[in-house]
């Protein structure tokens, strides 16, 4: 038997995120008037006066779910061009899914190379190419919550390279940021201002190629591994980043 678990946040006004969103909906009666616009022809010879229902959304690529690309990080990856999404090859999204579980640490913790190793050890796994590793902290939780984008564990850019020199391309986190929240690397540069302090872990894409996915959600219901992860993203030409349904594909005995 197989389960799929949505590892996905919805694309919704109520959720607290600071990038700009909107979304209208269209009645069905509002369909009727565009549509017969479209083809010719008035409401009154749609049945009931009534059309079909659409929405008009206003978003970044950004918003919900998403993987970022290269691009995203800087103009270059490797002394390259960054790669855009539509770009990028589609192998690397649908691999074993790995979960590291800090829900331990504190809002704001930032994950190390020796949290990361000693998180593998514990769970007695050996990380392989092109594993989907994603941090586990249950910001997700929290999304309709003002605090939503403030209180995720980050990952530092050594731990990034770590984690890109094992051979993963794809790496995610269910809170809002792959890097420490906002206000705790502007804290952070304010006090003591030096490079490699803001967006550090994004940054980490100039020296090696990899692909994030921020805003995952429900990785609690989720093994350590011993699944499948599939975050394809949508095709936008030029994009830094791509909308996605992602998903745990979980096979399960009788």
């Amino acid at each position: 038997m197989r389960r799929i678990v949505d590892l996905s946040v919805s694309i919704e006004e109520d959720i607290k995120d600071p990038l700009p969103f909107s979304i209208r909906y269209e009645t069905h009666e509002e369909g009727a008037e565009f549509g017969a616009k479209l083809v010719g022809v008035t409401p009154d010879d749609f049945p009931e006066r009534k059309g079909l229902a659409g929405e008009f959304l206003s978003l970044t690529s950004h918003t919900g779910t998403h993987v970022d690309a290269p691009w995203h990080y800087w103009p270059t990856s490797e002394g390259k061009q960054a790669r855009t999404i539509d770009e990028m090859p589609l192998e690397w999204f649908f691999n074993d899914g790995v979960v590291l579980n800090f829900t331990e640490k504190p809002a704001g913790y930032a994950v190390t190379v020796a949290d990361l190793q000693e998180k593998l050890k514990e769970m007695d796994y050996q990380l392989k190419p092109y594993d989907i590793v994603m941090i586990r902290c249950d910001a997700d939780k929290k999304r309709y919550e003002p605090s939503y984008s403030e209180i995720h564990v980050g990952v530092t850019a050594e731990a990034t390279l770590w984690l890109i020199e094992q051979g993963i391309k794809v790496m995610g986190t269910d809170g809002w940021g792959w890097d420490t929240p906002l206000s705790i690397q502007a804290a952070d540069y304010l006090n003591n201002p030096r490079p490699g302090v803001l967006w550090a872990a994004h940054f980490a894409g100039k020296e090696k190629e990899y692909c994030q996915i921020e805003k995952l959600a429900n990785l609690d219901q989720l093994p350590s591994f011993g699944f499948k992860v599939s975050v394809f993203p949508v095709k936008i030409k030029g994009a830094s980043a791509g909308w996605t349904r992602a998903v745990a594909i979980i096979d399960e005995m009788k």
